[in-house]
């Protein structure tokens, strides 16, 4: 099975010389997986963006940070649709280089937070094993579940970025049994493949309101106003 590409992340330490997981991966990292179906329309705009507000955030990339996506039904080697390239200009994010990925196992051994467009593609993650139903959640979902974590519980950014998201996810997975989605559509970021460009933005603007508590809880740092 082929390793995904190290190369699509935010940081590139992972010497032979560090640290090692029981999977073989360095424990000095932490990577976010971005799921969607295809890999060219939700999930690339939720890497870049991810990518861009946490530069945004710290000034430079880096931490032990990776961020990358795939797509349950990956259209392999594709670009992402124009209309995401468009949005993710608007937003200042780079979207160069990029490059569909079909999801593998590979892919969620790896990870250390799934997040995921719909239900659907949760439920598809956990089923492919790997321990992964405790690290892997909607987007929304972590989204609503972060906004009701205490930043003061979580470690201070000076103990390092990879030890406050291993410990954000924890805190997490903690209290997804005590708040539910208030509807069954709450956690779904809805697909605009094949629509136009303003429902593309909607999808975009969905995303940038989901992700900036995230990388906010992630950073310590708040947006910018």
């Amino acid at each position: 099975m082929t390793a995904p590409d190290a190369g699509r992340g935010i940081g590139n330490g992972e010497s032979s010389a560090e640290q090692t997981t029981t999977f073989g991966f360095p424990r000095d990292t932490f990577r976010i997986l971005h799921v969607s179906t295809g890999n060219v329309c939700r999930s690339p705009i939720t890497e870049r963006l991810t990518r861009h507000f946490v530069q945004q955030r710290l000034g430079v990339l880096g931490g032990g940070l990776i961020v990358e996506s795939a797509g349950t039904w990956g259209h392999e080697g594709a670009p992402m649709e124009s209309h995401a390239e468009t949005v993710l200009a608007e937003y200042g994010a780079d979207a160069s280089g990029f490059k569909g990925r079909e999801l593998l196992d590979e892919h969620v051994i790896r990870a250390d937070l799934v997040l995921t467009a719909t239900r659907d593609h949760r439920a598809q993650v956990i089923s492919m094993g790997h321990s992964a139903g405790l690290r892997t959640f909607t987007l929304k979902e972590f989204t609503r579940l972060v906004n009701a974590i205490d930043p003061a519980t979580l470690p201070p950014l000076e103990d390092g970025l990879v030890m406050r998201a291993r410990a954000l996810v924890r805190a997490a997975a903690a209290l997804r049994g005590w708040l539910l989605a208030p509807t069954a559509e709450a956690d779904e970021v809805h697909d605009p493949y094949g629509a136009p460009l303003t429902f593309f933005r909607s999808i975009g603007d969905e995303i940038h309101q989901a992700l900036d508590p995230v990388v906010t809880a992630l950073t310590g740092v708040p947006a910018h106003t």
